[in-house]
């Protein structure tokens, strides 16, 4: 690559010194010189640059396609093991579901002695509250009907 870029200065250089020969003097030929190498040296350096874009870029496609084939050969290994899985679970569900039958109609009558026993006492103490409830809440309607009153108009 540095031997391109000579090669191509040296190029330049014999153009710039073959088109302007006559016209040049030496503090002239020094500033082309000095363009010349400039223009070169960022030419390197953008080069340079995309090269390791480009170079990341692969890397990253690389990673990609690898993730993608890990994630494809995990599939394929765990897709057998999730189908074991499923007829063992429904063979367990099916197992159990005696039990949890037989749980549910001992539970149920204690539930409903349950409800039984605290309906009267809940029923008893909703009728209690309910008109402090409704005293309380007319009273806040007045004051936000007198709040509103004393409210100058907008």
């Amino acid at each position: 690559m540095k031997f391109s870029l000579v090669a191509a200065l040296i190029v330049v250089l014999a153009v710039a010194h073959g088109s302007e020969a006559g016209s040049l003097v030496k503090r002239d030929v020094q500033a082309e010189v000095d363009k010349i190498t400039k223009l070169i040296n960022e030419m390197s350096a953008s080069l340079t640059t995309a090269t390791q874009d480009m170079v990341e870029k692969v890397k990253a496609l690389e990673v990609t396609n690898k993730a993608q084939t890990y994630i494809e050969d995990s599939r394929t290994k765990i897709q057998p093991l999730l189908e074991k899985f499923q007829v063992e679970a429904t063979k367990l569900q099916e197992q159990v579901k005696p039990f949890i039958t037989n749980i549910e109609d001992q539970i149920k009558p204690l539930t409903e002695n349950f409800n039984a026993q605290v309906r009267p006492l809940t029923d008893n103490f909703h009728a209690h509250v309910k008109p402090l409830t409704d005293t309380m809440e007319k009273f806040f309607e007045r004051v936000k009907d007198q709040t509103k009153a004393l409210m100058p108009p907008q």
